[in-house]
């Protein structure tokens, strides 16, 4: 960094990163359901595979979360993927290994895989 111009640009560009993030805007979020029955089903696992699956692909438009119960318990561990604007897609007994297609093809590009929704 050399000028005041510079700077200024700098500054510019990591202050839309910072209201991107707080606004959330354009960020898909990917919750897994964290309660005594998901992690008895394996939900600790799940978001183990999914936050390296990120890592490794070096995303930044997605946000991982650990929710709460979501009332599913049969169906545990249960995955959401929530796009701005659009429907939830809902994957359940998501295992560690499901982890990459679920980034790769729906949080990358937006298919839902059938065979995990049932």
């Amino acid at each position: 960094m050399k000028t005041l111009s510079e700077l200024n640009q700098i500054k510019e560009s990591k202050q839309a990163q910072v209201n991107l993030r707080e606004e959330n805007f354009g960020l898909v979020k990917v919750k897994v359901s964290m309660g005594t029955c998901g992690i008895a089903a394996g939900a600790r696992e799940v978001v183990k595979a999914i936050l390296n699956e990120a890592r490794k692909d070096n995303l930044h438009n997605i946000q991982i979360f650990q929710t709460p119960c979501m009332g599913k318990c049969d169906l545990e561990p249960v995955v959401e993927i929530h796009y701005p604007g659009k429907d939830v897609i809902t994957y359940v007994h998501v295992k560690p290994e499901m982890s990459e297609r679920i980034i790769k093809e729906t949080v990358l590009n937006g298919t839902v895989i059938e065979e995990f929704t049932k």
